[in-house]
């Protein structure tokens, strides 16, 4: 059975008013997490194919095609968790 841990690489978190997380996919699954979030979560706006603009359970956040993710206004690291497995697994 697959784990969070098989397509997360690091997670790194912002300082600030709004507090946001940056997630690393590991490189080597990294286009299949990026066909997998693309089919789960609404798109909001794509800049060539490079950038996505998201929105997944009312969490607005950007997907780049480098295999990182930057969710905005995420307070803490279960919701977050939460969210990515409902994206990946």
């Amino acid at each position: 059975m697959l784990k969070l841990s098989d397509y997360v690489a690091r997670i790194e978190e912002t300082c600030g008013k709004e507090k946001s997380a940056i997630v690393t996919f590991k490189y080597s699954k990294k286009t299949e997490i990026i066909n997998k979030i693309l089919e789960r979560a609404q798109l909001k706006r794509s800049i060539a194919g490079i950038i996505y603009e998201l929105s997944f359970k009312g969490k607005s956040f950007r997907l780049y095609s480098s295999g990182k993710a930057i969710f905005k206004d995420v307070k803490k690291k279960e919701i977050l968790s939460n969210i990515l497995k409902e994206l990946l697994l």
